[in-house]
């Protein structure tokens, strides 16, 4: 079963998500800051992170960049999940290495969708 770290600091957001991929049968596990997000990848070693850009310390952003900067995550899954759909956002993701980039609103097929194509399902 895959982990998947779902990174907002919407409540109502993260339950959006969790909702949607347990319906996938993943193991979700949630953060709702980018220090929490730092944290837990070193803890709980997650397959995919599903990462919003504005949260609250660092943003989804500088927290991609941080992960994917270490030999020990940098193959480690990473979803930009955000309202920033700016073609300049694209870029900033691609920039940090993010491997996909969604913008809000999304569908919850769509978002499954896109996990089951990241984690190769």
């Amino acid at each position: 079963m895959y982990k998947i770290l779902v990174a907002d600091d919407e409540k109502a957001l993260r339950m959006l998500v969790k909702g949607t991929l347990e319906i996938g049968n993943y193991n979700i596990i949630e953060a709702e800051n980018g220090i929490d997000v730092l944290y837990m990848v070193a803890t709980e070693k997650p397959d995919l992170i599903i990462l919003d850009v504005m949260m609250p310390g660092m943003t989804g952003y500088e927290v991609c960049e941080e992960i994917k900067s270490k030999d020990e995550f940098k193959d480690t899954k990473i979803l930009i999940l955000t309202a920033k759909g700016q073609q300049t956002d694209k870029e900033k993701a691609k920039k940090v290495m993010a491997d996909y980039y969604l913008s809000k609103p999304f569908s919850p097929a769509k978002l499954l969708s896109v996990v089951e194509e990241i984690l190769g399902e």
